[in-house]
């Protein structure tokens, strides 16, 4: 099974591939979407959109995880922002016919560590120790779509069929 995990965002949206067999588990490629600070949402927002229809053509995944929206009370404009960039992603998993699953922050890290509130670090080191990668997976935002994508695959494992 493929999965392609995406950590959502209006400047980096991380993204990793995953072939995920039973037991193992295989990097394919992983990276980052960036768009232009100088750009008005709606440029944007398109480059999203392409870039995403260009991973899902390329990638060929069989699901995709999306890390969910987390909203600070004192920051709502930036949740707002977020969701413009999450929209435009899963419009084009549901344009392509493919299945999305959303998993809270915590729930990726729990998955991934163990704990709900591990640190960006302990979630890097986690990562980089199950998939044996030289280095650390790197920015961020990499790291939280590889994350996803392994929180997928450790769901997927648990569902009875």
């Amino acid at each position: 099974m493929r999965i392609l995990g995406i950590d959502p965002g209006l400047q980096v949206c991380g993204y990793a591939c995953l072939d995920a067999e039973p037991g193992r588990e295989k990097l394919i490629e992983a990276g980052v979407i960036r768009t232009e600070s100088g750009q008005v949402i709606e440029q944007k927002l398109c480059r999203i959109a392409e870039d995403t229809q260009s991973l899902l053509d390329g990638l060929k995944p069989d699901i995709v995880a999306v890390e969910e929206l987390y909203s600070h009370y004192a920051h709502p404009r930036t949740a707002i922002l977020m969701g413009h960039a999450r929209g435009v992603i899963l419009q084009k998993c549901a344009e392509a016919g493919l299945e999305v699953r959303s998993y809270s922050a915590t729930r990726i890290k729990k998955s991934i560590t163990g704990n709900g509130r591990a640190s960006k670090e302990q979630v890097q080191r986690t990562i980089q120790t199950l998939l044996c990668l030289p280095t650390l997976p790197e920015p961020h935002d990499v790291a939280d779509a590889i994350a996803a994508a392994l929180c997928c695959t450790n769901s997927t494992k648990n569902v009875v069929v």
